[in-house]
């Protein structure tokens, strides 16, 4: 038997036994199921607004697992060509000579002739025309 129905059932009962709602019992037990009839009332208001919002909450969690699925795939399509670029790049290493921690650099920053040190912030600064004499003599002989 629903709430609903078992109020009623009391209302009924109430009835059925004539209850003098004009003594200071009667006057109780009407109020009592006046109440109870006022939050069966109220009850049903409240699960219908708790399906409303278990109806919402649905709708935003399939929502966001779609947007979860486009991120992450995203994501890993990121990841995918980070690792082309990584394998494409020749990276070079060398000591900071403040901060002795060593420094990977890439043929970019070789080529600038500078780099900074990620630790204490020193300037590096390399000088390729040793090299690039070292070349030519090479390609000569």
């Amino acid at each position: 038997m629903e709430l609903f129905e078992k109020v009623a059932y009391l209302k009924g009962l109430a009835e059925g036994l004539a209850l003098d709602t004009e003594t200071k019992e009667g006057k109780l037990i009407a109020a009592i199921i006046d109440v109870l009839d006022d939050m069966c009332a109220e009850l049903a208001v409240m699960q219908e607004e708790l399906y409303d919002v278990e109806d919402g909450l649905d709708a935003v969690s399939d929502d966001l697992s779609e947007v979860e699925e486009v991120l992450y795939e995203a994501l890993e399509d990121e990841d995918e060509d980070d690792e082309d670029e990584d394998d494409d790049t020749e990276w070079f290493e060398t000591t900071c000579p403040v901060c002795e921690e060593e420094i990977l650099f890439d043929e970019d920053e070789l080529e600038a002739g500078e780099i900074l040190c990620p630790n204490c912030g020193e300037k590096l600064e390399f000088d390729l025309s040793d090299l690039a004499a070292a070349a030519e003599e090479e390609d000569e002989d």
